[in-house]
């Protein structure tokens, strides 16, 4: 709710291209029904300026406090609708997916993860903050998984 991150990237043929990538970000003190609208709002916009062809999400997992979890849930639930209205290719990872495809071992730490969207993606340095370079690795997974990317699509 307070951070989500995003990553655009080009896909041709074998090769990736970063667009651009970063968060964004809602203050804590605004009431929740604000907050959800601008992660709307920002979303929505991030596909008017990148027109993707497809949207890829991180599938949440919560195994501790629930409250949060569901806050997360909301914020996930107004970036895909924003997503819904400009395309119906809406597909999810799970967190061990996303490792797999980006490092080829589902249970890499952070850091692997972060060295590996930069060595794919040909970057100088590793994309900060972490949500975004989180959004990079999910671009990453879709883009590897091309060829079965109707079994992630969201139902």
């Amino acid at each position: 709710l307070a951070t989500m991150g995003y990553g655009a990237i080009e896909v041709v043929g074998d090769k990736r291209r970063v667009l651009q990538f970063g968060t964004l970000t809602t203050r804590a003190k605004t009431p929740t029904p604000q907050r959800l609208r601008a992660i709307f709002q920002g979303v929505s916009e991030l596909i008017e300026t990148y027109a993707p062809e497809d949207v890829a999400f991180e599938e949440l997992f919560f195994s501790k406090n629930v409250t949060t979890g569901m806050a997360v849930s909301a914020a996930r639930g107004a970036a895909i609708v924003a997503a819904a209205e400009k395309t119906e290719n809406l597909y999810e990872y799970t967190p061990m997916q996303i490792k797999q495809a980006v490092t080829g071992y589902g249970g890499a730490d952070k850091g692997q993860v972060q060295r590996m969207v930069r060595a794919l993606l040909n970057m100088e340095e590793i994309a900060r903050p972490d949500d975004a370079a989180d959004a990079l690795a999910v671009a990453l997974t879709h883009a590897n998984s091309m060829r079965m990317r109707k079994l992630f699509k969201i139902k």
